[in-house]
């Protein structure tokens, strides 16, 4: 009994670490705030202010922007030109699936085939806008954000994203200089995360979107690449929500968008506002499992030791079913003890 019991303590020991390892850095990001990186109002010179001019500016004046051509829909030219008129001595980039296309056969021929069997049209436009970062530099905005004020404070910090809720970094806005650690380790894992999570918006969400960002901004941060402020550094600083779009002073405005969410993302909006309701739910079922492993392996034991007390029963009473009985004086005759 103790030696069955240490194995099946051991089998659900090494079960529970491997599940655990799985998901330990989606673990980490419930608790992860960014605030160790974060980029505070106090560092930010207010609009037009002549401090600005005083900060460096290593990130290039670039401004990239994704769609399928050229032709953008009605309800994001509004804030497609309030970045591009707030920023005329930028460089403006807008990549277009032709374009997008072109620059992965030519300057990254290892990922054209993963980049032409994304089975959803936005999982290129996600892994477009990391390519484009880590090639020439610059600040990436989505469509449906529009720009608040000038960008130049946020040139001042060799890479930079986002934080979002419910928890970890999105990929709607960032900016970076060419060749940044990050964005390097960013689209080498691209390949790596490529896998069908039959609902569209978890294998979109974890293979190029937002939660496959986080996943690799954490694993950055826990082997100790995330150091270094300047040029050859390979910290990445946090826009947190404030500076990011909820004041007159932030440096963007948010518009409709979120164009491609299909039926499923309700579930997973809903599941995001109810993480902690959903993680004790987790733990409790888990913990309802383990009973039920331990109760039916209890029961099997139980059944073989009773298996084994009736074989071993049988066997020992045909061994003892014979017994000698004396047939005279001098001798013995085999005789069967239950003899009527």
């Amino acid at each position: 009994m103790r030696r069955s019991l240490a194995i099946f303590l051991l089998v659900t020991t090494v079960i529970v670490i491997f599940l655990i390892h799985s998901v330990y850095t989606l673990l980490t990001l419930l608790v992860e705030d960014g605030s160790a990186d974060a980029i505070h109002s106090a560092e930010i010179p207010a609009p037009n202010s002549p401090l600005i001019d005083n900060m460096p500016g290593y990130i290039p004046k670039i401004i990239h922007q994704t769609y399928i051509n050229e032709s953008v829909p009605e309800i994001w030219r509004e804030a497609q030109r309030t970045c591009i008129d707030l920023h005329e001595d930028y460089e403006y980039k807008m990549w277009t699936d032709p374009k997008s296309r072109e620059l992965i056969a030519t300057e990254y021929p290892w990922f054209l085939n993963t980049f032409d069997n994304y089975s959803q049209p936005i999982q290129r436009a996600d892994a477009i806008r990391y390519f484009v970062l880590a090639h020439f530099g610059g600040i990436y905005i989505d469509l449906d954000d529009g720009c608040n004020r000038r960008l130049d404070p946020l040139l001042s910090y060799p890479a930079w994203v986002r934080r979002t809720a419910p928890t970890g970094i999105s990929n709607d806005a960032m900016g970076a200089i060419p060749q940044h650690p990050f964005f390097l380790r960013v689209i080498q894992s691209l390949r790596a995360y490529d896998k069908n999570w039959r609902l569209p918006y978890i294998t979109v969400m974890y293979s190029t979107g937002p939660l496959f960002l986080s996943v690799i901004w954490k694993k950055h941060m826990s082997s100790g690449f995330n150091i270094g402020d300047g040029v050859g550094g390979g910290r990445v600083r946090i826009l947190m929500m404030d500076e990011y779009n909820r004041f007159p002073w932030s440096f963007f405005s948010h518009h409709q968008g979120s164009s491609w969410h299909g039926k499923d993302a309700r579930l997973i909006f809903w599941m995001g506002s109810h993480w902690v309701m959903l993680t004790a739910m987790g733990f409790m079922l888990a913990g309802v499992v383990g009973f039920g492993l331990w109760w039916i392996w209890g029961r099997m034991l139980l059944l073989g030791q009773r298996r084994t007390k009736r074989r071993d029963g049988g066997v020992w009473e045909r061994a003892m079913g014979w017994g000698w009985r004396g047939g005279g004086k001098g001798g013995y005759e085999l005789t069967e003890r239950h003899e009527v």
